[in-house]
């Protein structure tokens, strides 16, 4: 029978085993045997062949030694929980990289939302007493000196946290400390309106306990974004979160006089107190530390963050206490940690500066009245969260094309601060308020590509200790701050006019762009010193 099929029967062909991503000979591409039988018994075997694939397709790549894992290919192969390759993805499990509608329907956008809805609120209850500080002064015969004293009051509880809380969120994840941060300031923002009909000293401690509170905020932000993000997402996810920050000066400046007209003075505090203890029970309840614990993520979305991280994934908390202590040391030896402080205090500066004393200022030099003067001081933020999200998807962009990381950082930083610099020298001419808002807008919008410089940074140099140092800058901030707060008012006394702090505040921009372009890097930094050989040095590749 089967002599009479034969003409018509072929064998099953041999394909070649499935190929492996780790070490299949590339000899093995490209071609297969089989046999022909006929009733005469077997003429030959043959072999048939199919096109090479070209040098660099991914085929070819697959049967080298070893594979490169770039970010496009990475993508491809499935990642242990520890960060290590463990075998190639199966054809349904390949990632590829997402697209727009996946993107903002993913669970690390729900994440990053809520995380700019945070510091939305962290702004807005700050910058109330912005507003509130007019009338104020006026029922209790406050100084321009000392109001600029109760203004800067938040920034001392603000000293004291960073480090602290920096230390915390990298030992314990960034949903705990963040909802007790989050907690503590709303319950502070509450309690203000008591304080401030109680006594001076119960209102500057209301005021040093929401500071205490919201020095938690950013860095809390930060390890969040580099646990939940791919590498070559974390610029555009800082620049969403960082909108909500400045998206809440403005919501702050422009509803608080509506608040103030129908509640009395203290209504904002408590409209702004309530909505943060609504936001910890929805934190609380559908966020979590890490994408490796939620209940409702894709497969697929855990697999391109956990290949895009570029680092082992890290415990959410950790058994031995004495790793709670960073390596202060080792950190101040290294000038891009220096980069990272110098950049951040002048960011600190011109943000508390602008956000402490432009409606003052808009109401002293053009003579509107206060809600015009919080209009003219909260457009300029709006702006700001747009374009720094715009700095954002172009810092990504420029580093999936090619651009160096450390060349990309001072580039969105130089334009951050000599940005801003070059745009206060304007307002500083301006003889209308249209035309001061025109130049105020252009400076913060432009500052708002510092987000993608410095604040994307504190994750690149040492992900282990992003909360540590952005602690460590955060300090450094905040004195530059307080000095920049409080010397404004004193300033303006002694010399009768706001524009040459403006034009002071210029000066330091340029300086401080200048010496971050040349000390700041974008290589990975090993603080540990027991982790290094000592052929090995402190820094390494990206």
């Amino acid at each position: 029978m089967t002599s009479l099929l034969s003409p018509l029967w072929r064998p099953p062909l041999h394909s070649p085993p499935p190929p492996s991503y780790f070490g299949r000979p590339t000899s093995s591409v490209g071609s297969a045997e089989f046999g022909v039988s006929s009733r005469f018994g077997p003429i030959s075997r043959r072999k048939c062949f199919w096109p090479e694939p070209p040098p660099d397709s991914l085929r070819t790549r697959r049967g080298r030694e070893s594979v490169d894992l770039k970010p496009e290919f990475a993508a491809r192969v499935r990642v242990s929980p520890s960060g290590t390759p463990s075998g190639p993805l199966s054809h349904k499990e390949a990632v590829q990289a997402p697209g727009f509608v996946e993107f903002i329907t993913s669970e690390r956008v729900k994440v990053v939302a809520m995380l700019a809805l945070a510091l939305a609120l962290c702004n807005a209850d700050r910058v109330v007493m912005s507003v509130v500080i007019v009338p104020l002064s006026l029922s209790h015969g406050w100084s321009r000196s000392f109001a600029g004293i109760v203004q800067s009051s938040f920034l001392w509880g603000y000293l004291i946290s960073p480090i602290a809380g920096g230390a915390l969120v990298d030992h314990y994840g960034g949903k705990v400390v963040m909802g007790w941060g989050v907690a503590l300031w709303s319950l502070a923002t509450l309690l203000t309106p008591w304080a401030a009909e109680t006594s001076l000293l119960s209102l500057l401690a209301m005021r040093v306990l929401l500071g205490i509170a919201e020095g938690v905020a950013l860095p809390c932000m930060n390890k969040m974004v580099a646990r939940w993000f791919p590498a070559a997402e974390r610029a555009r996810a800082v620049s969403i979160a960082m909108a909500g920050f400045t998206l809440g000066n403005a919501i702050g400046l422009s509803l608080s006089p509506i608040l103030m007209s129908q509640g009395g003075i203290y209504g904002p505090f408590v409209i702004f107190g309530l909505s943060g203890f609504l936001w910890v029970l929805v934190w609380l309840s559908a966020i979590t530390s890490t994408p490796d614990q939620h209940p409702q993520i894709s497969k697929y979305e855990l697999n391109y963050i956990r290949s895009g991280r570029h680092e082992p994934s890290e415990p959410v908390a950790k058994s031995n206490t004495s790793s709670m202590i960073p390596p202060f040391k080792r950190m101040l030896s290294k000038m891009p940690t220096w980069s990272l402080i110098v950049a951040n205090a002048m960011h600190s500066w011109g943000f508390f500066v602008i956000l402490s004393w432009m409606p003052i200022y808009f109401y002293s030099a053009y003579h509107v009245d206060l809600r015009q003067a919080a209009w003219y001081s909260a457009v300029p933020w709006s702006v700001m969260a747009f374009v720094g999200y715009l700095g954002g998807m172009w810092s990504d962009l420029l580093i999936q094309g090619g651009t160096s990381i450390s060349l990309t950082r001072k580039l969105m930083q130089s334009i951050g601060f000599i940005g801003p610099g070059i745009a206060l020298i304007g307002l500083t001419t301006a003889k209308q308020p249209s035309i001061a808002s025109a130049w105020l807008t252009l400076a913060i919008g432009l500052k708002s590509f510092s987000h993608s410089g410095f604040l994307v940074n504190l994750q690149e140099i040492s992900p282990k200790y992003s909360g540590v140092l952005h602690g460590m800058s955060n300090t450094a901030g905040t004195l530059a701050a307080i000095l920049g707060t409080v010397g404004a008012g004193f300033f303006v006394e002694l010399v009768g006019s706001f524009r040459g702090f403006l034009l002071l505040t210029s000066m330091l921009y340029v300086l401080a762009a200048i010496f971050w372009d040349i000390f700041s890097s974008g290589e990975r930094i090993n603080f540990d010193e027991t982790d290094l050989s000592p052929h090995s040095g402190s820094t390494t590749a990206s």
